[in-house]
């Protein structure tokens, strides 16, 4: 029986504001990222469920026998869980989380999803460029080697906030076929995302490029969009030094959505893109 690690246990908060809140964290990673968001959220009345991933803050040799759609159906257990309890539900995730709310989304009645740090394609990965013109396909890679050792989080502005991440130190190969599978399904689903969606993404995020947070808002078929920047943050949005923008932007809208469509309709923020810091690039 693998135990879990501390920190990496979900998490949940009764409110009674009569919106629920499902938090998912990142691939490799676990709930403790998300806490902080989950106890502002509370703060605010809201019911807050914040799962832990199968397979996810264990240890890394759990992750060679879990699926995409092990995630996917960890994620609509929370969903199912809070819409017994609440008018309705918005999910808030961070990286591989933001694409499963976004997935989740295409097929559930979710009042709304805040995606942050969210991929649109698997980041490239340099030393899968060598290996893979060696071993093809990554399935047979898996097999031979299958975890990969991670970079440092050289983009943390945080380094504290770096140190006390939780997440395993290496990646397991069968984690990337898998995030791609996913995501595979995601960009064929997202024009059936109709419900408001804010993206958030940092211009220094070095593990999914911003490119990502573009090609996703474009492809939304909501009505209500919104593509908020940040500066003064890495990957990990909710542990940086912008995460008090982070929270208040997510609070913000968990409100907006709770209130009736015709009121929400006419909020300025359909269609809406946070302009970036000037001189900054998609690129960056």
């Amino acid at each position: 029986m693998r135990t879990i690690l501390p920190g990496g246990e979900p998490f949940f908060f009764l409110g009674h504001s009569g919106s629920g809140c499902l938090l998912l964290h990142g691939l490799t990673s676990a709930p403790q990222e998300m806490r902080g968001l989950g106890e502002y959220l509370a703060g605010q009345g809201h019911t807050v469920l914040g799962l832990r991933l199968p397979a996810h803050a264990t240890e890394p040799q759990a992750m060679l026998h879990s699926r995409w759609e092990d995630w996917l159906a960890a994620a609509e257990d929370g969903y199912h869980l809070l819409e017994n309890n609440v008018r309705q539900v918005i999910v808030l995730g961070l990286s591989l989380g933001g694409a499963i709310g976004l997935l989740l989304a295409s097929s559930r009645p979710i009042a709304g999803v805040v995606a942050m740090s969210t991929p649109y394609e698997v980041p490239p990965q340099p030393r899968l460029r060598f290996l893979k013109a060696l071993l093809r396909p990554l399935g047979l890679l898996g097999r031979v080697m299958p975890f990969l050792p991670k970079l440092p989080p050289w983009d943390y502005r945080d380094r504290e906030a770096a140190r006390n991440h939780l997440t395993y130190p290496v990646m397991p190969v069968r984690a990337i076929t898998e995030t791609a599978r996913l995501l595979t399904v995601m960009r064929e689903r997202l024009a059936e995302v109709r419900v408001p969606v804010l993206l958030m993404h940092s211009i220094h995020d070095g593990g999914v490029s911003p490119d990502n947070a573009r090609s996703i808002f474009e492809r939304l078929g909501s009505a209500e969009k919104r593509l908020l920047w940040l500066e003064n943050s890495g990957h990990v949005l909710t542990v940086e030094p912008a995460h008090r923008q982070v929270y208040q932007s997510a609070a913000e809208f968990v409100e907006r959505v709770g209130r009736p469509a015709n009121q929400r309709l006419e909020d300025p923020v359909r269609g809406a893109v946070s302009p970036l810091r000037r001189g900054a690039s998609l690129g960056q």
